[in-house]
């Protein structure tokens, strides 16, 4: 299973977005999105809410717990 940065790095693909257009697209630096990428940091729960509502998947998908997109509401 994939872990939060692999994740969030393949959906921002599946978008079409580069590291940087995604950041704009957010309101944040591109170097946070490297580093959410890369594991070194990690959104707030807020922000981990906001990427999920954004890709429209479960929070259980976005960080890695499941492999299922589908969101339960």
């Amino acid at each position: 299973m994939m872990n939060f940065g692999q994740r969030l790095s393949a959906l921002r693909k599946e978008k079409g977005y580069t590291q940087k257009s995604f950041a704009q697209e957010l309101g944040v630096t591109e170097r946070s999105i490297r580093a959410y990428e890369n594991g070194t940091r990690h959104p707030d729960f807020n922000g981990l809410l906001a990427l999920a509502d954004y890709f429209n998947v479960s929070l259980d998908y976005l960080v890695g717990r499941s492999d299922h997109r589908e969101v339960i509401r």
